[in-house]
């Protein structure tokens, strides 16, 4: 049995929530391997609905081990209030079936701050982050003065690891011209907080591997896309982690070849939140259908999403970059209706014809796409469970994705409901 990667194809968004959930009920173990709560999924399970920013899909699903890995910042103040959110719908969070990785990174209250700080003082050069202190708690993180998880264990040590910390920030906040961060505050906040999260910590590398020499299938989950990865993505216009497949043996702590199958999610048009290049958005009345039909906005900040046609582009590059073995399309459903359906086949800059999204913010912000049209399809695709099911001009539109993208689409989603899919290839099957 293969283990299975779920990585976001596109801006993020694309739909993982179900997927992943479909592949959880069948998964033994469930991993966060990166970003923090910044990122948003709902799950429909039977008639009820639930919103995850940070715990693991499996949470929601019994006999199931949630493990958050060292590849994500955690804010334990957002993990308690999602636990409790969780708890008040029947849900039992536990060590049972929750663990998090000792040397996982904290967010502070004052990583928040700094976040909402630096972006007012940007002006029109916003990048859009969602203000949670995920990037500065990357940064504290890189910059080895970081407080880890492993330390609320031993708050004895705590004082001069603050001390350093605070040296760092409050010598921005002064240069925001904002007042500076008490260390007895923090110190109070954290000997509160660590009592309430310590029973979680667990040495999750030597946990994963007995899970995997065991047998047992981990799922590997995935948060926003593979074009929000600070290397790979529209830089600076991207998150503080890494999104790309190869994160998850690094943010989980298992061996690459530990990884079987990466799957990657996709849906059948595009979708952006926030500031940076989007080539194919439609700001016109096509994309206000797009996002109406799909009802295009955030799980956690409930921001509207930019809308657009499929980028073959972007897409092609992000299962080369991430090793994407299949796709998993979302959303189809969504483009029932409309007389002719366009992918974009490539870009222009300056007159040349480009087969990639090249690296340069400014050579981004400049590139035209370059359309194949396709006429449109009239019949519902909404619940089809069979290709049979669907309409001749949606199968052609799938198969040249396909061709486009160099990758087959093993499933495809024509619902939110999890049983609207279809399933041409198992990823946990070798």
């Amino acid at each position: 049995m293969a283990n299975v990667v779920v990585v976001g194809a596109q801006w993020g968004d694309e739909g993982k929530g179900k997927i992943v959930d479909w592949l959880s009920e069948r998964a033994d173990v469930v991993v966060r391997f990166q970003g923090g709560h910044n990122a948003g999924h709902t799950l429909v399970i039977g008639d009820t609905t639930y919103k995850l920013s940070l715990l693991p899909s499996g949470v929601v699903r019994p006999n199931k081990l949630a493990v958050i890995g060292n590849g994500v910042v955690i804010d334990p103040w957002a993990l308690l209030s999602e636990i409790e959110k969780l708890s008040g719908q029947g849900l039992a969070i536990t060590h049972d079936n929750l663990r998090i990785a000792e040397n996982a990174t904290l967010i502070l209250p004052f990583h928040r701050e700094l976040d909402v700080m630096r972006e007012e003082a940007a002006g029109d050069g916003k990048i859009g982050t969602t203000g949670r202190g995920i990037g500065p708690a990357y940064e504290d993180k890189v910059g080895r003065r970081a407080i880890r998880m492993e330390d609320l264990r031993n708050l004895e040590t705590l004082g001069p690891k603050v001390d350093r910390l605070l040296l760092h920030h409050n010598a921005l906040r002064r240069g925001l011209g904002q007042p500076e961060v008490s260390k007895d505050v923090v110190m109070r906040e954290l000997h509160e907080i660590a009592p309430k999260v310590v029973p979680f910590i667990d040495v999750t590398w030597d946990l994963l591997d007995e899970e995997r020499r065991a047998g047992k299938r981990i799922l590997f989950e995935g948060a926003q896309g593979a074009l929000l990865d600070v290397d790979h993505g529209t830089y600076p216009f991207v998150t503080s982690s890494n999104t790309v497949a190869a994160q998850a043996a690094t943010g989980a702590g298992i061996a690459p070849g530990a990884l079987g199958f990466v799957l990657g999610i996709a849906k059948a048009y595009t979708t952006r939140v926030g500031s940076g290049p989007f080539p194919t958005e439609l700001k016109d009345e096509i994309g206000e259908t797009l996002g109406e039909r799909g009802h295009e906005f955030g799980t956690v900040t409930g921001r509207r999403r930019r809308c657009g046609w499929f980028d073959a582009v972007l897409v092609r590059q992000v299962a080369k970059v991430s090793g994407i073995d299949g796709i998993a399309l979302t959303k189809l459903d969504v483009l029932d209706g409309f007389s002719e359906v366009k992918v974009c086949v490539g870009y222009t800059l300056d007159g040349e014809r480009l087969s990639r999204l090249p690296a340069g913010a400014d050579a981004q912000a400049r590139i035209e796409p370059v359309w194949e049209t396709f006429e449109g399809w009239s019949q519902s695709t909404r619940g089809a469970r069979r290709w049979a099911d669907l309409p001749a001009q949606a199968v052609k539109y799938v198969r040249f994705i396909e061709e486009l993208i160099e990758c087959p689409v093993t499933l495809l989603s024509t619902s939110p409901e999890r049983d609207d899919t279809i399933l041409m290839k198992d990823p946990f099957e070798d």
